[in-house]
């Protein structure tokens, strides 16, 4: 119960006290006056109505008292109650007090024997790791102990083998000193023999000297004189032998040893032989010919290909049409049949047989009449009639752009001004040099070298050895074996080789160029790289951490390296490596 309840509860008791004892007096006092009067008397009676009236508060303070007083009971009673609530409460609190200090104390203990035993396998790892600490140290002490006196076992007997090989030293070269005592004294007996040896021979040389000169009447120094002079002519003349004989050896193989200088110096140019194009475009005065060109349910375009062979394709291109064939002459009989079809406008099946039978006779005779300029031109008259249609299908064939007759037109040229310089037989050379690439004719037709096609043919319509075998050796197929051959070799290089005769198909040159970063991009260190001025310059871009000054010029030496050994490549290729450091900071 709390203090503010039992104060309350006080004051109720003590008013309750109080008003019962003012009853009480009342009470006494009015049986006083009751007794004292007389009866009957006014003042009696209304003394005694008073005290009734008196008597009747009283009664009713007393009843209020009471009721007051069962009011005070009932809070007491309250009070009583609530304290004996809080006496629970405060028991049972002592009681959950107890029973959680009870639960702190086991926890206390399980927690202090949990940590005497953590303690205990603490010090007993500490005292395990420095046990075996010390066993560690001890093993290595008694290693390093070991060692040591290993070492000085070592080094001791070193000392005894180097006093033994001292003493050894010392016995062999008193022994040798002894060795050569006695040879000096051998040597010293020999030389004393040697001089006399020699004043004996001296006087007989001598005596010989007198009796000769006596004999011949001469002195030495006149006989001397004489066999000087004597050497001297047989010297000059054998002299003048030898140097005729050199100078003729000279002119008889300078010319020999200059022509295969030339031959050698000329031989060393070389190119490579790639496909040439097999796209014709043909132009056309507008895009609705096109559709005349497929015809009905393309017709027109299918009777076309089945008549000459090639394939015509027409696209979104403006105006233009493309032919395809790998055969040059078919290509070009081909496109000038459907050129005559075009102006004409007639286009239909029956049509493109008879315009592709006129274009096919003119394209022959083209191929005749270019075939007969070009061996007029050279100077070739003796030739099979086959081999002359076969350079006349040459007239359409080109490699790396530049057309096959014409190149062997300028190979013969070439060819029999080298062949002029060395004095050689110029007609044989250049009619090698005209044939050798008579095989492109061919190549689409039989499959192998264009070497060893021609050489087949050339065999065949019954040119020479030589002949043969320069065409069959012009690209190393067969090693070259005579000078036609070579010479064939060497104006056919010249020839392709030239600035301007041959251009390099763009795959070529993209594929080129990727290898060309490929290989500069494998080396260690390599950041970036760039190919430029269409490939006669790298530049390499390297890692500053990784390669330092001398490991980049190593790098550039060993990339021209593989670029001069893995590709063909006109011109040179400058390689640029760029080492670069750069160190950056901020200024606040």
């Amino acid at each position: 119960m709390s203090a503010f309840n039992l104060v309350i509860l006080a004051a109720v008791l003590l008013l309750a006290a109080v008003v019962v004892g003012a009853v009480l007096v009342g009470v006494r006092t009015l049986r006083r006056i009751t007794v004292a009067p007389a009866p009957g008397d006014p003042a009696f009676i209304a003394e005694k109505d008073r005290q009734e009236q008196s008597l009747a508060a009283l009664r009713t303070a007393a009843d209020e008292a009471n009721s007051t007083i069962d009011v005070a009971k009932s809070a007491a009673a309250a009070a009583r109650a609530e304290a004996a609530a809080a006496k629970a409460e405060a028991k049972a609190a002592r009681a959950e007090a107890g029973r959680v200090l009870d639960d702190a104390r086991a926890e206390a203990d399980t927690v202090l024997e949990r940590a005497h035993k953590q303690a205990e396998a603490d010090a007993e790892q500490l005292r395990t790791a420095a046990r075996r600490s010390g066993e560690r140290e001890v093993a290595v002490l008694a290693a390093t102990t070991r060692e040591q006196a290993a070492e000085v076992e070592r080094r001791a007997a070193r000392m005894d083998e180097r006093e033994r090989l001292h003493t050894e030293e010392v016995e062999r070269l008193a022994e040798r000193e002894r060795q050569l005592t006695a040879t000096s004294a051998a040597l010293a007996a020999r030389e004393n023999a040697l001089a006399e040896r020699e004043r004996a021979v001296a006087e007989a040389e001598e005596q010989r000297r007198r009796e000769l000169e006596r004999v011949a009447g001469l002195t030495a120094d006149a006989a001397r004189a004489e066999l000087v002079e004597v050497i001297e002519g047989q010297a000059k003349r054998e002299a003048a032998l030898l140097v005729r004989d050199i100078e003729s050896d000279a002119r008889n193989t300078a010319e020999q040893r200059a022509r295969h200088i030339v031959v050698d110096a000329i031989q060393r140019v070389a190119s490579e032989q790639t496909a040439e194009s097999v796209v014709s475009v043909l132009h056309l005065p507008g895009d609705e010919m096109k559709g005349r060109i497929i015809g009905r349910e393309g017709r027109n375009i299918r009777a076309f290909e089945s008549v000459t062979g090639v394939n015509l394709i027409i696209d979104d291109t403006p105006e233009a049409v493309l032919l395809s064939c790998f055969d040059p002459v078919r290509r070009e009989v081909g496109r000038l049949t459907l050129e005559k079809l075009v102006l004409d406008g007639r286009i239909h099946p029956h049509r493109i047989e008879e315009v592709y039978e006129l274009a096919r006779h003119e394209v022959e005779e083209l191929c005749h009449r270019a075939a007969e300029d070009a061996l007029v031109e050279v100077g070739i008259t003796e030739i099979h009639p086959e081999l002359v249609t076969l350079l006349g299908r040459l007239r359409y064939r080109t490699s790396y752009g530049q057309n096959v007759l014409k190149h062997l037109v300028e190979t013969a040229h070439i060819a029999g001004i080298m062949a002029a310089e060395l004095r050689l037989d110029v007609p044989t050379i250049k009619r090698s040099a005209f044939l050798h690439d008579i095989g492109k004719a061919l190549t689409h037709e039989v499959e192998g070298s264009h070497a060893i096609i021609g050489a087949d043919l050339a065999r065949k319509y019954g040119e020479s050895d030589d002949v043969v075998h320069a065409i069959e050796a012009h690209h190393n197929e067969v090693p070259p074996q005579t000078i036609e051959a070579v010479l064939t070799q060497a104006s056919d290089a010249c020839s392709g080789g030239r600035p301007g005769a041959r251009r390099e198909s763009l795959e070529a040159y993209v594929k080129r160029l990727e290898r060309i970063e490929e290989i500069a991009a494998s080396k260690a260190g390599v950041e970036k790289v760039f190919a430029m001025q269409a490939g006669r310059e790298i530049r390499v871009m390297v890692k500053p951490d990784d390669v330092d000054d001398i490991g980049a010029a190593v790098l550039a030496r060993d990339v021209a390296k593989q670029i001069e050994e893995e590709l063909t490549y006109p011109g040179q290729i400058r390689v640029t490596v760029v080492r670069e450091s750069r160190v950056t900071e901020i200024a606040r």
